[in-house]
């Protein structure tokens, strides 16, 4: 008897992961809760316990792979069964069994588009780690497709010589689609591969049954007179055939909305770079959560309105009253009193006055929350994240504290859950910390506002009619336009600045 290692839910909006770590190899004895293996997505890392005692019989996915959510990661066998084969088959093979197709000199199976994941019906061959007349072990990875979402790798659903490629790269092909096949004997391919001196993918486009597939010739035409190349055209055709109208709207909406364009690397062409200058560059990978990030202050621009709006407040009062009670604060609470909790006392108070800023836009519907979950930005050696603080309307000084304490060392250690970062509705960004004087923060969707915190710095300012240095920071409200008007932001910052500047309004509710 065997049991199944699965990925586990990985949270809200994530449907992949890669496998970072195994801890076990095939042979060892695990036990109950025992830790396999660590996934990594783009925005947390999650450890995959044993569900079962036993001898750890196969990997099925590999360090480096991408697995989706309930993606078969590894079998587990009983003790006594340890020596045994394989303890089940492999899903892949499961599903070459239905496809393979058996000739009279050898015994092939085709390799087919795997599903895609909800809502996508249609992928990119983007590259093929194998070429013809080269052998495959089972389950190898033979080409990565890509999606609009995701990248989803294709393993060797069985063991034998790829003896042909049916879809090069650069090839749309849908779900159940076929990618290529594979012979069961390297001599069924060697006709095949005398044929074919290079890479047939390199040069050819996709072929079926039905005979090679290409591009329209009015519409190849159509590319080369309007200087468009053939990644920035979706063809409509069938198989992903582009077509010349399919240009034409290619051309049109590229001179109507330049500024709409996509954060993919291919959508800005990179201007020449010389020999010399090409020899001294380093091209590193993106890592997913810089990919999700990218992605994300991209939406933000291209689906709110925003807008910045500006004032400075006198940090004096703020910052006698913490050096007056920190050491008495720190020995009751044990924590240490910083500017963090008087910004988010703050900006809770305002938000009361100003609950369109706490809002967010839901379709044709503006939801108002009567709650105020503060998203502290953080940053980690791995990028930008947004731990939510829950009911921080409701918290003491020293439970903010203490709450942005623990989620701020968990951040930077990579242990922060999904449910940590989900649900915000409005954002602190200290920009201060690194020395940043002033900046425009970007909105955090689905959220309508957050706000910017700079370096605090001495300036000379007129009070009472006379010249004083003050300790002044200036403040910064981004805020979705489409809900929040001007003046709902202006008061809501003048607010903010009132409760610091006189702390003692915040004990008043003033």
């Amino acid at each position: 008897m065997t049991t199944e290692v699965r990925v586990p839910t990985l949270g809200e909006s994530v449907t992949e992961a890669t496998v970072a770590t195994w801890f076990k190899k095939p042979g060892d004895s695990v036990a109950v809760d025992e830790m396999l293996c660590e996934l990594e997505t783009d925005k947390v890392t999650v450890e995959v316990p044993s569900p079962t005692a036993g001898v750890l019989a196969d990997i099925v996915a590999n360090e480096g792979d991408t697995v989706g959510v309930d993606a078969l990661l590894a079998n587990i066998a009983e003790a006594g069964e340890a020596g045994s084969a394989t303890p089940e088959e492999r899903p892949s093979a499961k599903a070459a069994a239905a496809a393979e197709a058996v000739s009279d000199d050898a015994k092939t199976v085709d390799v087919m588009v795997p599903t895609l994941g909800e809502s996508v019906s249609e992928a990119t061959v983007s590259t093929w780690f194998k070429k013809v007349g080269d052998t495959v072990a089972q389950d190898e990875m033979l080409c990565e497709l890509e999606t609009d979402k995701v990248s989803v790798e294709v393993p060797a659903p069985a063991a034998g010589v790829l003896s042909e490629i049916t879809a090069a790269e650069g090839t749309t092909v849908s779900a159940g689609g076929k990618l290529g096949v594979i012979g069961g004997k390297a001599g069924a391919s060697a006709s095949a591969s005398a044929q074919e001196t290079a890479p047939a993918p390199a040069v050819q486009p996709a072929s079926t049954g039905a005979g090679d597939v290409e591009d329209a010739p009015s519409a190849k035409k159509a590319m080369a007179e309007a200087g468009v190349s053939r990644d920035q055209v979706q063809g409509s055709g069938r198989d992903g055939r582009v077509m010349k109208e399919d240009v034409a709207k290619a051309v049109a909406a590229a001179a109507s909305a330049p500024a709409a364009q996509t954060s993919a690397p291919v959508s800005t062409p990179r201007a020449p770079v010389s020999a010399d200058d090409a020899a001294r560059e380093e091209r590193v990978k993106m890592t997913r959560l810089r990919q999700t990030i990218a992605r994300r202050l991209k939406d933000a621009q291209n689906a709110a309105a925003i807008l910045t709006t500006y004032n400075e407040v006198d940090m004096t009062e703020v910052m006698a009253l913490r050096n007056e009670y920190k050491d008495l604060f720190e020995k009751k609470h044990g924590v240490r009193l910083g500017f963090m909790s008087f910004f988010t006392k703050a900006c809770c108070h305002a938000l009361r006055e100003v609950p369109e800023v706490n809002a967010e836009i839901d379709g044709t519907d503006i939801v108002y929350k009567n709650f105020v979950h503060m998203g502290v930005a953080a940053g980690t050696p791995q990028g930008l994240v947004v731990p939510v603080i829950r009911d921080a309307d409701q918290m003491s000084f020293a439970e903010i504290e203490k709450a942005i304490a623990e989620k701020g060392r968990r951040a930077r250690d990579g242990k922060l859950s999904m449910a940590e970062m989900q649900g915000g509705t409005f954002t602190i960004s200290n920009g201060g910390v690194y020395g940043s004087l002033m900046s425009s923060p970007i909105l955090n969707p689905p959220q309508s506002g957050i706000l910017g915190m700079h370096k605090i710095q001495d300036r000379p300012m007129v009070v009472g009619g006379e010249i004083v240095i003050r300790p002044m920071m200036y403040l910064a409200l981004s805020y979705d336009h489409r809900i929040v008007d001007g003046k709902g932001a202006v008061t809501f910052l003048v607010r903010v600045k009132d409760a610091l500047e006189d702390p003692r309004r915040l004990l008043m509710d003033l």
